[in-house]
């Protein structure tokens, strides 16, 4: 189908993109995962060359005690042995690909403490067996993006109070 200068076709948004950043969650985000807050304002951009960047064995460790996993729940959520995770130095950064699940694990409890009003009491929903997951703890799907997805879904629900 071809169309002549008379029918073109327009984007519905012309809004600035800006205006739809959480800075806040951003923000909750860095100070999870990083430790320290962001000096100045930070953009989803940002987490992207975080990823990229990689992050060190420290980082690692330090979300998973933050967020109350063992090295074998985080090596598992990650695809990596136990043993290959010990082995890096502690400063030494980690393939890409560790850092991005890293990254979705940061986010998602980021996500869980907003919606929960408290990072512990999303800690404790993470590793409690719920029937909308057909008797798994959210914690056990962590080693699939569908998993993820589906624990990110199911906050959007709690958060609308729509319970299975």
């Amino acid at each position: 189908m071809s169309y002549s200068k008379k029918h073109t076709i327009k984007s519905g948004v012309n809004e600035p993109v800006v205006a739809y950043v959480p800075t806040d969650s951003l923000t909750s985000f860095f100070m999870l995962l990083m430790g320290t807050k962001p000096s100045g304002y930070v953009s989803d951009y940002d987490v992207v060359e975080l990823t990229r960047q990689g992050l060190s064995k420290k980082v690692l460790l330090s979300l998973a005690q933050k967020i109350s996993l063992t090295l074998q729940e985080l090596a598992g959520i990650m695809h990596i042995s136990e043993r290959t995770l010990q082995r890096y130095d502690e400063e030494a950064i980690v393939k890409t690909e560790y850092a991005e699940k890293a990254v979705e694990l940061a986010r998602l409890y980021t996500r869980g403490e907003e919606v929960f009003g408290s990072l512990d009491k999303f800690k404790l929903w993470m590793k409690t067996p719920g029937h909308v997951f057909k008797g798994e703890a959210p914690i056990a799907l962590l080693d699939t993006s569908v998993g993820f997805d589906m624990v990110l879904k199911e906050l959007g629900r709690i958060e609308h109070g729509i319970f299975a």
